[in-house]
């Protein structure tokens, strides 16, 4: 059994991923082809969105958003504890300071409440500038966008949605993409819509935005407007007017990613029978199993329960042959680089129970019946 099955997908569609690279290596525009345009235009799409700006990895992707608004020492970005340390980690590339904030119980996603209550620390103590929100649509579903919003609004902050795990989740029908300035994802294997390698992408509504993000990932080249402007006709990538990075998606991952997207749709559909199965089976049998907020439609990159003996569970599975995995045993503000950044002790109480409960099963949409059962029969046949 696997935990993530990324052969299984493969071979459904193994013909065309096949003619889809050999397709790039012929071609020989192995940088920026024209596959990676029609991504951005089917992602976008996607969403409901008017640009999708890709790059080479989630983590950039991240960094392009803070790098356009121009972050600086003395700026605040808030973004929870309870998630992968990228979130976090790309704060301090700009010289700003990672605040963190407390999740929901429930969904482990941002609590508007905490986010509130750390704005106005931030404030009364006068050292720091609120800036940034950073939600994470952990585990694939979508954080409590209104609200957040809400908060951003009033305080003249920008959001950010990482949907690096949460790709194609939606709130009441709406895509993260439709409150958040900026939406940012990952293409790494593992994620619901994965490729064969690193990728991101960026989606947003605010053209100056995506324009000067298509900079910024290709060594903060001229843009059709300052081309015009300067009347420069030159290859934009030899006239830099401000620092940019590179960070730009291969031709091939994007080939392989249009071949995914035409099956997304369908295997969000089968993750959320195995979850709804997983739930019918486990629910009031463990500590908690999974809760979408309402309204949410998740892609369940993960299907995450929580037992009160989470580490003998799950060396209970290991010894049934079933893979598991912990996510996270170390909040962010616990770990070594974070120590000057850490909030006072017992400040994210929901953040440091889940670490210690949090158990992740076996979920990808060819997870068949017979190792669902096996997984639910070794859950349930757990005494410790």
């Amino acid at each position: 059994m696997q935990f993530i099955d990324l052969q299984a997908q493969r071979r459904r569609i193994e013909p065309q991923i096949n003619a889809a690279v050999q397709s790039v290596i012929e071609s020989g525009r192995y940088v920026l082809g024209p596959e990676v345009g029609e991504l951005e235009k089917q992602l976008a799409a996607w969403c409901g969105a008017k640009h999708a700006v890709s790059c080479a990895n989630g983590t950039d992707a991240l960094a392009l958003a803070l790098m356009a608004w121009a972050l600086k020492p003395g700026d605040a970005v808030f973004c929870p504890s309870f998630t992968f340390v990228a979130t976090a980690q790309v704060v301090p590339w700009l010289g700003a300071t990672p605040v963190f904030v407390d999740i929901h119980a429930d969904t482990y996603n941002m609590d508007p409440a905490s986010l509130e209550a750390q704005i106005a620390r931030v404030k009364a103590e006068g050292k720091l500038k609120p800036k940034v929100v950073i939600a994470v649509d952990l585990f694939g579903q979508p954080a409590d966008y209104p609200a957040i919003k809400a908060i951003c609004d009033r305080e003249g902050m920008k959001l950010i949605s990482d949907t690096a795990q949460g790709y194609g989740c939606t709130l009441n029908g709406r895509h993260p993409s439709d409150w958040a300035d900026i939406a940012t994802t990952s293409f790494f294997p593992a994620k619901p819509l994965g490729c064969y390698g690193d990728g991101g992408a960026i989606v947003t509504n605010d053209s100056a935005l995506a324009e000067l993000i298509e900079s910024l990932r290709v060594y903060g080249k001229v843009t059709p407007t300052d081309a015009a402007q300067r009347n420069f006709h030159h290859d934009p990538k030899y006239l830099s007017l401000r620092v940019g990075m590179n960070s730009r998606l291969d031709t091939i991952q994007a080939a392989i990613l249009l071949e995914k997207l035409k099956i997304f749709a369908d295997e969000i559909e089968k993750r959320e029978a195995v979850a709804r199965r997983y739930t019918q089976a486990l629910e009031g049998k463990v500590r908690r199993v999974p809760k979408v907020i309402a309204g949410g439609q998740s892609v369940w990159a993960q299907y995450v329960i929580e037992h009160e003996n989470r580490d003998g569970l799950q060396a209970h599975l290991t010894a049934k042959g079933i893979p598991s995995m912990v996510y996270y045993p170390v909040p962010i503000h616990q770990q070594d680089f974070a120590a000057r950044f850490a909030p006072a002790e017992g400040t994210l109480p929901v953040t440091e129970t889940a670490s210690r409960h949090v158990l992740a099963l076996p979920m990808h949409p060819y997870l068949g019946v017979e190792d669902q059962d096996r997984v639910i029969e070794a859950v349930l046949g757990f005494n410790g």
